[in-house]
């Protein structure tokens, strides 16, 4: 059977810079020698991989020995992975096909053509290894900015054209009728009593839709958890920061109006949206249209545990991640026996290292009834000073939160730095450290001091009511509301004192 020649092309992008494929055969011919060829060509097609139409036409003409020789305009048009150029060689050996490159002027007829096909190889991987490292620096430092980087607009809004720190991109500008719709959705999730199924049930009883779109169990999840549409507090702040997000922005920047994005973190192969972790969280420049506290509301019915605590699941304490010891500021491990529920906390540190004198012997149950007594007494507190009516938030407060927020902040970037600092470094930053912690303890009591004056009348009152039906109360659900009330318990020798939230 008489092989024939075969002139291979591909072109991934038509533009002016690119090679076209007329261009690659007219090149490629004058290898033939005036001799009878066929060409393959795929157009569109990226070098990353063999997956093209054409090239598998190719392969499966190789493989039943109508080839004789392949010549391509330049190696990188077979292919740019060295795994897939190695197996396409090894397909080559074995049915005794040549391979010509007419840019690189060899051939693998000859030792030095294939010794310089090795080569070739090589670099051309490192070239598309190198651009898609550009790609993906030039889309984190656009993540960084706040800069919209591709898509399309999520429902309730649309793209306008804007410029951000001399950068042309584009913002989000809200669409009234849908962002109503949007709205609707997270105050009927908001109510515990809705659930997927009856949110999706009423929109399409009335034949509504959102862009276009059914209001489906799965539209509906992914708009309750973007964070493109909350007003961005410092309370989205703590969330995310609970949640391990890389924040980028300044506590301060959290100011209630603007909106977020989120962005898939480096290496992070989990999805952004079930798994906070690593993730990168940006202050967005378009405003938000769910206020922070219906945002978190439904994105505490979402995750199914406390928003603020620990990331890992509770099981014998509804209390855990919040009562630390009042010595040294570990956390309190409540232990004991499964066979006859008898449990108590024990300081972490004096767990592990013994370096810390523990705050005695504490039962867990009546730590935890004595705490229930405290949060029942906050709730008719409350109720005295503010007759059970709403206060506007205290700005006062709201600074004293900020700052705190910044001080965690600074605490944190120093306890960085001493991973591998120099002595004098070290030296530097201990002292600063202990000057913030005073500062951030100072705060902290400042914060609880103005609490009560703060503290929403509708969440207080929705507290109450699960603290009067206590006993009926999923373990989840006591969680839910003991993270609504305090930030932390500590415990010194039997006594305990309460950071209430404000």
């Amino acid at each position: 059977m008489n092989r024939i020649d075969v002139i291979y092309a591909r072109q991934s992008v038509d533009r002016k810079d690119s090679i076209s494929i007329e261009t690659q055969e007219d090149f490629c011919k004058h290898e033939t020698k005036g001799g009878n060829y066929r060409v393959y060509s795929d157009k569109g097609y990226s070098g990353k991989n063999t997956d093209r139409p054409k090239f598998q036409e190719l392969v499966r003409d190789i493989e039943q020995g109508l080839v004789g020789r392949v010549i391509v305009y330049k190696l990188d048009r077979i292919s740019r992975s060295i795994i897939d150029f190695a197996n396409i060689m090894e397909l080559f050996e074995r049915y005794n096909v040549e391979f010509v490159s007419t840019a690189e002027k060899f051939d693998t007829s000859t030792p030095m053509g294939r010794a310089m096909l090795n080569i070739c190889i090589v670099f051309a991987q490192l070239e598309r290894e190198t651009i898609q490292k550009r790609v993906t620096d030039a889309y984190y430092a656009r993540c960084q900015k706040g800069l919209f980087t591709a898509g399309s607009a999520p429902s309730g809004f649309r793209l306008e054209p804007t410029t951000l720190d001399g950068v042309r991109t584009k913002m989000m500008a809200e669409v009234p009728e849908e962002a109503e719709q949007i709205k609707l959705i997270y105050e009927m999730y908001a109510d515990p009593t809705n659930s997927f199924g009856d949110i999706s049930r009423y929109f399409t009883e009335r034949g509504i839709k959102i862009n276009g779109r059914e209001v489906t169990r799965l539209f509906i999840s992914y708009v309750l958890r973007n964070p493109v549409y909350a007003q961005a507090d410092l309370s989205i702040y703590e969330f995310y920061k609970s949640q391990g997000t890389t924040i980028v922005n300044d506590p301060a920047d959290f100011n209630g109006i603007n909106a977020c994005y989120l962005y898939q973190g480096r290496d992070v192969s989990e999805r952004k949206y079930t798994n906070l972790k690593d993730q990168i969280l940006v202050i967005a420049p378009h405003e938000g249209i769910i206020p922070p506290e219906i945002w978190l509301a439904c994105r505490k019915r979402l995750t199914q545990n406390s928003a603020f605590g620990s990331t890992r699941k509770a099981k014998r304490t509804w209390l855990a991640g919040k009562i630390e010891c009042g010595l040294c500021g570990a956390g309190l491990a409540c232990i004991g026996s499964n066979k006859n529920s008898k449990y108590y906390f024990h300081c972490r540190k004096r767990i592990d290292r013994k370096s810390c004198d523990g705050c005695g012997t504490l039962r867990a149950h009546e730590v935890e009834n004595a705490i229930y007594g405290e949060m029942l007494k906050r709730v008719t507190a409350f109720e005295t000073l503010t007759g059970g009516n709403p206060r506007k938030a205290n700005p006062k407060l709201a600074a004293l939160h900020v700052e705190l927020a910044q001080v965690d902040n600074e605490i944190e970037k120093l306890l960085d730095r001493l991973t591998d600092g120099s002595d004098t470094l070290m030296s530097y930053a201990n002292t600063k450290i202990e000057e913030l912690d005073a500062r951030r303890q100072t705060l902290k009591k400042a914060i609880a001091d103005l609490s009560t004056q703060t503290i929403s009348a509708e969440q207080m009152k929705q507290i109450k009511a699960d603290l009067n039906g206590w006993d009926g109360l999923t373990f989840e659900d006591r969680r839910l509301v003991v993270d609504g009330l305090i930030t932390t318990v500590r415990v010194t020798n039997g006594n305990f004192l309460i950071d209430w939230k404000g």
